[in-house]
């Protein structure tokens, strides 16, 4: 399900590379997420659990806007906890790419032959919540 508001594209969905496995043993691989807004960027940084180790800020992040997830509809941290490290790293390209975050490109030449390319480059705040 895929949301518009006024034109504005504001959910999206995407599918796990290996899925979320519940208690009962279901995998979970569809899913939606939507739009991230500043509070979501800027609630978790009072959470406890951030305040203690920075690195869970993305796993609180994508709590926050992941809205669904198999039947699942209650996404919260200790879900995201456990996904797997593919699936964990596709949510967060998910999440930079639909809230225009992507990898900047910058020019470089090849100190051999002086051919110009572009290369990814980093992005200001290369974690989630760090834009």
């Amino acid at each position: 399900m895929q949301q518009q508001t006024s034109g504005l594209r504001t959910e999206f969905a995407f599918e796990l590379p290996h899925g979320y496995v519940d208690g009962s043993g279901t995998v979970h691989r569809r899913g939606t997420m939507r739009l991230a807004t500043a509070r979501d960027e800027l609630s978790p940084l009072i959470d406890q659990r951030v305040r203690e180790n920075p690195a869970y800020l993305g796993v609180v992040l994508l709590s926050l806007v992941i809205t669904e997830l198999g039947t699942l509809t209650d996404i919260h941290a200790e879900v995201v906890e456990q996904l797997f490290a593919a699936d964990l790293a596709y949510l967060q390209d998910v999440y930079r790419e639909i809230n225009g975050l992507g990898a900047e490109h910058r020019a470089v030449a090849c100190p051999s032959c002086g051919t110009h390319f572009a290369v990814p480059g980093p992005v200001a705040g290369d974690r989630l919540g760090e834009t």
